[in-house]
């Protein structure tokens, strides 16, 4: 949680005087001396009230002024709008939208960017406060590259019932994907276990051990050097899509840590891979209604489909 930064003065000891400063702080503060050097080069330090390097070297009896920025918790909800999110339907129990690339669900070690909870808060929407503090309300994901329309729930009920519907896979969940080549079958079921990358922690691999993982997809269109595949998750796994489409051997255009060519990814102007949430079916948890959410896609998959579309 966010607190005021630390403001520190010590007087430099005899048996420091000749260290470098960062040196000198380390030994002082207990910092490492990456994060001495840090502080110095945001012209935090000071030494007799004048700015220094991290190689200057100090006097003994020198007066040492270091502000330490109080670090911030990765898992602070901060209120922010974020521009793109557009919100698809709003009642009393949910709130549906749609998002887009480059926004992640909720915060996370190691995410600095904006959140949909971030937005939702930043815009006045009271959410459910069931589930972790910093991904309250949040009954599904999309990864940060992925784009789409998912819901949230806004009150402890609605939390309630949607988190036990996706649990029981009686959620429709409908992708829309680009991938290179032609899958054979045009129309399959990959049925394989995920689990994380033996070698790299911020992937995912089809491995003999991982998660019962379902993904059935049917060809729309077939071009040259891709496919455009309607995708229906049975399983809801991280990654899933894009690790049962490199397995096929048919990663999704644009997806390069999955094996996606980057020259064709280059080709149609795309930074991320091809992969859109397009509907969203379940039962209302109020109403009892099924009720089905859509969005369309945005400008950088259409363009890029587009390119491939026009490749003859």
């Amino acid at each position: 949680m966010s607190v005021h930064a630390e403001q520190r003065t010590v007087f430099v000891p005899d048996g420091l005087a000749g260290e470098r400063v960062d040196a000198a702080m380390a030994r002082m503060f207990g910092l490492s001396r990456t994060k001495a050097a840090d502080l110095i080069s945001q012209g935090l330090v000071h030494v007799d009230g004048a700015s220094v390097g991290k190689s200057d070297r100090v006097d003994a009896g020198a007066m040492l002024d270091v502000t330490i920025p109080a670090e911030r918790d990765p898992l602070e909800v901060r209120p922010e709008i974020v521009e793109g999110i557009r919100i698809i339907h709003d009642d009393d129990a949910i709130v549906v939208i749609d998002k887009p690339v480059g926004v992640a669900v909720h915060p996370s070690p190691g995410w600095r960017g904006p959140t949909v909870v971030g937005h939702l808060a930043g815009a006045g929407f009271r959410i459910s406060t069931s589930g972790a503090k910093e991904r309250e309300g949040i009954v599904q994901r999309l990864d940060v590259g992925t784009s789409g329309v998912m819901v949230i729930a806004k009150s402890e009920h609605a939390y309630s019932v949607l988190k036990n519907a996706f649990r029981h896979r009686t959620v429709d969940k409908t992708y829309h994907a680009l991938v290179q080549g032609h899958p054979d079958p045009l129309a399959g079921t990959v049925d394989a276990p995920i689990g994380r990358h033996p070698h790299h922690d911020y992937k995912f691999a089809v491995m003999a051990d991982g998660r019962h993982s379902i993904t059935h997809y049917e060809t729309l269109e077939a071009h040259r050097f891709a496919s455009l595949l309607e995708v229906h998750l049975e399983t809801g796994r991280t990654h899933q899509i894009r690790v049962h489409m490199s397995a096929l051997k048919h990663p999704c255009v644009g997806d390069l840590t999955y094996g996606a060519d980057p020259t064709l990814a280059a080709r149609v102007g795309l930074e991320r891979q091809w992969l859109h949430a397009m509907r969203l079916g379940f039962e209302h948890p109020e109403t009892g209604d099924h009720v089905t959410y859509e969005s369309t896609y945005p400008d950088d998959l259409a363009h890029a489909l587009e390119v491939v579309r026009d490749e003859h």
